[in-house]
């Protein structure tokens, strides 16, 4: 197939066209882990598939305790369904773990102070729940200092161990819960059915991808990457797309239309004209992937000096138009576009239209502005 058809149904398995499960815990589940590390892109990550939802909703869906917050993987902090992240980080995450001694000794820590210091912050979370604060409180009181990148250092390592992990926001603070109080029942799949799994939820949330990207993505082997793909048979498949061998689901390839204009565009899933769609600056439609030429010939402008901070981007029909940004206020939202391409007026009343949806979701008035 050719790369335009190709980005037509990586769209459908982003469920970036209207066609998203009605819930937090379904989108989660069917992407196996979202990138988070920024909570409020997260958000919107979660919010912009999930047409009319509100900040307030997608919050008070993360309450049911279905998703957490965690590093499964790539040191990164994802969402990821609460009865998946034991195996996730035993699978994946412990490969960030191989560093983490070269860390310690550039922060003053050696192993025996790590360990006391998820015992400490473990008998304080036990039947209960701490923000931030409280977690680095509670391990200075036992005392292990927190001070410089010691308290994040600690707080990671926790949660790398599968001790503890990221809980929703209470107001603006960051909580951490203990993992097994919060996953009682967690699914244990052996290995080889875990790189089964990771490797479908990849390919049918982002395919056609390379496995170059799932590789990418997972931080895995080449090796373990290859198995994962050969363990789910016929459930993926090998496409074309221009010369370059990708993968998908085998369910994408039977029951989707890929050119996305015959498809009625991708404006269902956020409210916008013409295509037009307002994503998150950690979205998966970027981040996902190591090659991202199929929707933007100008990954330079998105992630400026390659120094991993992603930039929101107004997208037309899966090609990236243009970047934005926020100012928020008690009164309002403002958002500055700057285009990556020419504009003309029908376009800037697009795209102001795609912001639409994002103001309605955080319940403020909106006001655009164009260079």
């Amino acid at each position: 197939m050719d790369k335009a058809a190709a980005l037509g149904l990586r769209m459908t398995s982003l469920l970036l066209r209207g066609n998203a499960p009605g819930s937090v815990a379904g989108i989660v589940e069917w992407f196996g882990a979202m990138q988070a590390q920024d909570v409020n892109s997260g958000l919107w990550s979660l919010g912009c598939r999930l047409p009319g939802s509100t900040l307030a909703d997608v919050n008070a869906a993360l309450e049911d305790k279905s998703v957490l917050r965690t590093w499964p993987m790539r040191g990164t902090v994802h969402f990821v369904p609460s009865a998946d992240v034991h195996w996730m980080l035993e699978l994946m995450g412990v490969r960030a773990l191989a560093g983490a001694n070269k860390r310690r000794e550039t922060l003053g820590l050696d192993e025996a102070t790590v360990d006391r210091a998820v015992d400490i912050l473990g008998d304080a979370l036990k039947g209960g729940r701490l923000t931030r604060a409280e977690c680095l409180a509670a391990i200075t009181d036992g005392g292990v200092e927190v001070t410089g990148q010691r308290g994040y250092h600690l707080l990671w390592y926790s949660a790398q161990r599968g001790v503890t992990a990221i809980a929703p926001h209470v107001g603006k603070e960051q909580t951490f819960v203990l993992l097994d109080e919060w996953v009682p029942a967690p699914n244990r799949p052996a290995r080889e059915e875990a790189l089964g799994i990771i490797a479908l939820r990849y390919f049918r949330s982002h395919g056609p991808a390379t496995l170059k990207d799932f590789v990418g993505w997972t931080g895995l082997t080449v090796t373990d990457c290859r198995a994962g793909i050969a363990e789910n048979g016929d459930a993926l498949a090998t496409v074309d797309v221009d010369g370059t061998p990708m993968f998908a689901a085998t369910a994408l390839l039977d029951g989707a239309t890929p050119d996305i204009a015959a498809a009625g565009g991708t404006e269902a899933a956020a409210g916008g004209s013409d295509g037009w769609l307002a994503l998150p600056g950690f979205d998966e439609f970027m981040l996902g992937y190591k090659d991202r030429s199929l929707m933007t010939d100008n990954v330079d402008a998105i992630v400026p000096g390659g120094n991993g901070v992603f930039r929101s981007t107004l997208v037309q029909r899966g090609r990236v138009r243009a970047t934005w940004t926020r100012t928020l206020t008690a009164k309002g939202v403002t958002v500055t576009v700057e285009p990556l391409t020419s504009f003309t007026k029908k376009d800037r009343d697009a795209a102001a239209k795609a912001l639409d949806p994002y103001a309605a979701y955080l319940g403020l008035p909106l006001t655009v502005k164009n260079p």
